[in-house]
């Protein structure tokens, strides 16, 4: 192999690399430098540049390590890269790459240090330096708590700029040009005679060089994409049903699988009969798995009606069979003994609610599944030496060691090639479907299987939202909240999430108080306390995670004091917030929403804050009062990131979280009865009708200095914005979701 096929330095120079003005280059200075990937499997005059950045004769490949499932992260991405490269994105190819520990997220780490995001103390930051390099030590490869944006603000802009810098510096070889006079627009090296160099011409010389390490940022004056409405690179695909998803995927050879595990999930399978399957139409093979059994057909409409047709003893439940129970569960779970956090504990609380007249609330909140669209599935192909995963996943290296564990064959040869998702919500981080889909492959080495769930299996076999239950406290005196106390007991997200994984998480589950204890809110006597109920049904994280029912809990139980003291609830969370950018969203949605106003007969507006992930996000609805029920008119929301990188993208992901929030406020809920779900399809868990969807207003704000991620934020003040506001417009106070338990919507 000629020399030009290999870059010659052999790792991208991550956190070690000096950009203008002396800032690091990186997030923090101790970040040692990273194996770059890319360059593991070069051809001839491919170069490289940087883990994100390919380029060879035929065209330029951009890395975009972040899963996407319909949030636009392939394309907000490639966006970040492309504007320090100098490239439209109809120039380059888009391509999730293959899993590695260089794609470690940067940002996953901060939620899960005791700091509140508004905690800038050194102690603080410490932390979440170590918690940083925790996830590249572990070489945490995962999509998830909307860290798209903040992982990629820095590393993604750097990586482009050292792309074209390199580029720039192969111009100057090829040319003779000094690289100062040389400047770069739309993938080409321009000389100061007008001639232009593209950067394909360039690959094989960029090959032979080192990284340039001294780069300059373009200030935000100067970009072309970034903070400028775009158009997604998949709109066309998408639009004209060309995109492939997970579903689509084929090849030669494959068989198709279908399973079915115990309804009364962790329960065992005692026994099965399988004669009624093996002799239907294009039945292949019946075996059983993990908790379960499967069928291999000749295509998956057969598969399914075949394991349909096995008939299974099912073991017991390891949870209560009956709802009551779970509810019980909870109920006793507020006890010292469960005490799992008290991050928030200020002034003397004890003291306030024995000095005053105590207002008292209990609030609920169900099970509910992540329910994407598109059907769950994954291709497996096993062979001699080594393994192929064909999926959409947020987990790329989980995935890995899994299927390495399951088939013996060497990490190292265990490939995942990542899917586009038709939803996910969460769903993603889990491994099942890779787990069975490898079992049942190894059944069949050297054939590829492509299992897919029923929409029945996957509803009754959700790992779904936390059920929860807050209990508030508190007193008013002259007018303005004096006391909050408020508790929270749900099972451990994170120990159930990560015990299938065979991990275990030592300390508190910061999520058990997510979106409740780090409000910036100076209450005199204020205190959150997180109490750890034992697991009972399967839970994982779903969109926003504890938050999603925090934020509800949080904020209702505020409202209810507010009330209690006669305050204005916009007025009053104003006062109470002591954080300028947070306070910021309050006075703008206040804007927005015009309130104040006179509504008229039957109306109601409704106002809730949460700041989650980092994200300060206030939310005003406006309801009104019919005779056939409550009808959802308007939306205002305004929202503090940083830094609004795709205004466009930006506004859809917020609309379309509000419509994912109010929807499973109003109608979704997960129950079991004997063990088993009692809700099997979309029939049974109903989101948001389009005639019933609002107006949605959207503002982001950009006042704060953290770069923050959208993709959950806006889900949880949702809920409580629309309960204050039936509250508002009937008197009607709802504590528990979904709400059409005691309300109709129209």
């Amino acid at each position: 192999m000629s020399k030009l096929g290999k870059i010659a330095r052999r790792t991208f120079l991550f956190g070690s690399v000096a950009i203008a003005g002396g800032v690091a280059f990186g997030v923090y200075k101790y970040k040692a430098p990273v194996k770059n990937p890319l360059l593991n499997d070069l051809a001839d005059g491919e170069a490289g540049l940087t883990p994100y950045v390919k380029i060879d004769a035929n065209g330029i490949t951009l890395i975009t390590p972040r899963a996407d499932s319909g949030q636009g992260a392939y394309h907000v991405q490639a966006a970040i890269i492309a504007e320090e490269l100098d490239v439209e994105l109809d120039q380059v190819r888009i391509d999730p790459g293959m899993p590695d520990k260089a794609y470690y997220n940067t940002a996953l780490g901060g939620d899960g240090a005791p700091f509140a995001p508004t905690d800038d103390s050194f102690g603080a930051n410490s932390t979440r330096v170590v918690m940083d390099a925790l996830m590249k030590f572990l070489g945490m490869q995962v999509t998830g708590g909307s860290t798209t944006v903040p992982d990629g603000y820095d590393k993604l802009r750097i990586a482009g700029a050292v792309a074209r810098e390199t580029l720039k510096a192969a111009a100057s070889q090829k040319s003779g040009v000094p690289v100062a006079d040389l400047k770069t627009a739309n993938g080409a090296v321009q000389l100061p005679d007008g001639t232009a160099i593209v950067y394909t011409e360039l690959a094989a010389i960029a090959a032979t060089l080192d990284p340039v390490k001294d780069v300059t940022l373009r200030d935000p004056s100067q970009w072309r994409l970034m903070g400028k409405p775009t158009q997604r690179v998949d709109i066309v695909a998408k639009s004209t049903g060309t995109l492939p998803y997970g579903i689509d995927f084929t090849m030669d050879n494959m068989v198709h699988a279908s399973v079915r595990t115990n309804p009364r999930r962790g329960g065992e399978m005692l026994s099965y009969d399988a004669s009624g399957a093996e002799g239907m139409r294009g039945v292949q093979q019946v075996l059983p798995i993990t908790g379960g059994v499967a069928v291999i057909a000749d295509n998956t409409w057969r598969a399914i009606q075949a394991v349909n047709a096995i008939d299974v003893e099912w073991g017991a439940a390891p949870y209560p069979a009956e709802m009551d129970g779970h509810w019980q569960t909870l109920s006793d779970s507020f006890n010292d003994d469960q005490l799992d956090s008290r991050q928030k504990d200020e002034g003397d609380v004890v003291a306030a609610l024995d000095s005053g007249e105590v207002i008292e609330a209990e609030y609920r909140a169900p099970y509910l599944a992540h329910a994407p669209l598109e059907p769950i599935t994954a291709v497996v192909h096993v062979q001699d030496d080594r393994v192929d995963v064909w999926t959409g996943t947020q987990i790329p290296r989980f995935l890995q060691t899994n299927v390495s564990d399951i088939t013996g064959m060497d990490y190292d040869k265990v490939f995942i090639h990542v899917l586009m998702m038709g939803g996910s919500f969460g769903h993603r981080l889990e491994a099942r479907v890779v787990k069975e889909a490898a079992e049942i492959a190894m059944a069949v080495k050297g054939t590829p299987v492509k299992l897919t769930y029923s929409r029945e299996e996957d509803m009754t076999h959700n790992d779904t939202r936390q059920i929860a239950m807050a209990r508030g406290r508190g007193t008013v005196k002259n007018g303005q909240v004096e006391a909050y106390d408020l508790g929270i007991a749900m099972p451990s997200v994170i120990a159930s999430q990560m015990g299938r994984q065979g991990l275990s998480v030592p300390g508190p589950d910061t999520q058990i108080v997510a979106g409740a204890w780090e409000q910036p809110l100076s209450i005199p006597n204020y205190r959150v306390t997180g109490y750890r109920a034992p697991e009972l049904g399967p839970i994982s994280s779903w969109r926003s995670v504890g938050a999603s029912t925090n934020g509800f809990f949080h904020d209702v139980f505020l409202d209810e004091l507010i009330v209690a003291a006669g305050a204005d609830p916009m007025e009053e969370r104003m006062r109470l917030c002591w954080h300028d950018p947070s306070r910021k969203t309050l006075e703008t949605v206040a804007e927005m929403s015009n309130w104040g106003s006179e509504l008229g007969p039957n109306k109601g507006r409704g106002v809730s804050f949460c700041m989650s992930f980092g994200v300060a996000v206030a939310e005003v609805i406006e309801v009104t009062n019919t005779d056939a029920g409550i009808r959802i008119d308007n939306v205002w929301v305004a929202a503090e990131v940083g830094k609004v990188v795709d205004p466009v993208n930006f506004e859809n992901m917020v609309q379309g979280g509000v419509i994912w929030a109010l929807g499973h406020a109003m109608n979704s809920e997960i129950t079991y009865s004997d063990g088993m779900v009692e809700q099997s399809n979309y029939h049974a868990f109903e989101g948001m009708r389009m005639y019933q969807a609002p107006n949605i207003m959207v503002a982001g704000l950009e006042n704060g200095e953290h770069i923050r991620g959208m993709g959950e934020p806006m889900v949880p003040p949702a809920a409580a914005a629309l309960s204050n506001a039936i509250f508002a417009a009937t008197g009607q106070r709802i504590r528990e979701m979904p709400m059409n338990k005691f309300i109709d919507f129209v």
